[in-house]
């Protein structure tokens, strides 16, 4: 989504009525205590000011919500001339979907860093983020540095996630609608990956999880997922055209083999088994099966989970250079890493990733950690 456009007026256009209230007052006044009429300037000079310099009374469709990051000349410096494209994301391009299913609206760093990254990437994609959260902001975004940073980026979309209305004329549409599922101790994640599938099956294009940093454009890797290690096919990273025969198989599957109460039976348990089946495979390996594609696991897992602190540790710009040459994007594991301190700026790998591929976010966080040290002086 895009800035708010419109400038105000001139000063010198502005035309400023005096309330017929006010009017009449003076009128008494000019007839009584010069002291009085003094203050009566004053307080309707200072009104005016008021006017003039916060933009009270103006049309609110005109006027820029106010945030952290609210300058036009933020968005000028942060977003690359190569985006600022007249004619926008080119509709022949599949999109890029991002989805949170809890009710945070609050994104992180790592969060932005992701959609950041994606929107950078890929200037011809509609980058779309669907929040469940903003269902009950009635059309607006909450005012938080992220969607001030993100709404510079004018591919990028910001949008509630209607779970109904997505999940409608599917086979998860029931499977939804049964209540007792939200006692399940993973429903969030069960509902990410019920979402995933749902959209690559009604809309194809990219989905990405919002712990990925993206490193390339991803449009080339078309029907395929990403091996994660130890033969087991991740959904973090899903790119497929819509309607087609693998994902509607998974759909089929994530209803009939429901178990809502194994971590990651929904999601890279349902996807391996799926594509076991289609290629009549025992184990999993880089391939192309069925115009189905398992992807090696450098191209978007090159930081195994087993391995997640490496993200903390330094590395030399060879060093990352070598590790990265093939890789399009690497998840970076929020659910292991969230809670390890990232020292910004450092040599760390995930430092020099923010740094390189989401500058703007990077920024944003070497702000506030200069801040923080201000504080604690």
């Amino acid at each position: 989504m895009t800035a708010a456009s419109g400038e105000p007026a001139l000063a010198g256009e502005r035309k400023l009525r005096m309330p017929s209230c006010l009017l009449k007052l003076t009128r008494v006044v000019l007839s009584h205590k010069p002291f009085a009429l003094f203050i009566i300037i004053f307080v309707f000079v200072s009104l005016a000011y008021q006017k003039l310099y916060w933009g009270i009374g103006e049309d609110p469709k005109s006027s820029v919500p106010t945030s952290s990051l609210s300058a036009e000349r933020s968005c000028a410096h942060y977003v690359p001339s190569a985006l600022d494209m007249a004619g926008g994301p080119s509709p022949s391009t599949g999109n890029v979907f991002f989805v949170e299913t809890s009710e945070q609206t609050a994104p992180s760093y790592l969060f932005s860093c992701s959609v950041e990254s994606a929107a950078r990437t890929h200037p011809a994609s509609r980058v779309m983020v669907l929040m469940k959260g903003l269902a009950k902001e009635n059309g607006s975004l909450p005012k938080h540095w992220a969607f001030s940073l993100l709404s510079c980026f004018p591919n990028v979309e910001i949008l509630p996630l209607n779970l109904t209305e997505l999940f409608s004329g599917t086979p998860l549409e029931q499977w939804f609608l049964q209540p007792q599922r939200q006692q399940e101790p993973h429903f969030l994640a069960v509902l990410s990956d019920a979402c995933r599938i749902v959209l690559m099956w009604k809309f194809g294009g990219i989905y990405l999880d919002t712990d990925f940093i993206v490193l390339k454009n991803l449009q080339n890797l078309t029907n395929a997922l990403g091996i994660q290690g130890d033969s087991v096919l991740n959904g973090a990273f899903l790119s497929f055209e819509a309607k087609h025969k693998f994902i509607e198989i998974c759909m089929q599957d994530f209803v009939q083999n429901y178990n809502g109460w194994v971590w990651g039976h929904q999601g890279p348990g349902l996807l391996t088994r799926v594509f076991k089946k289609w290629c009549s495979l025992g184990t999993i390996k880089s391939m192309s099966c069925k115009g189905v594609s398992a992807l090696a696991q450098e191209v978007v897992y090159p930081i195994p989970w087993q391995n997640w602190k490496k993200l903390f540790e330094a590395v030399s710009a060879m060093e990352l250079q070598k590790l990265l040459k093939n890789t399009y994007a690497v998840h970076i594991w929020n659910k292991l890493s969230h809670r390890t301190k990232l020292e910004i700026p450092s040599q760390a790998l995930l430092a020099q990733l923010y740094s390189q591929f989401c500058p703007a976010t990077y920024t944003k966080m070497k702000q506030d950690s200069e801040e923080l040290s201000r504080r604690a002086v």
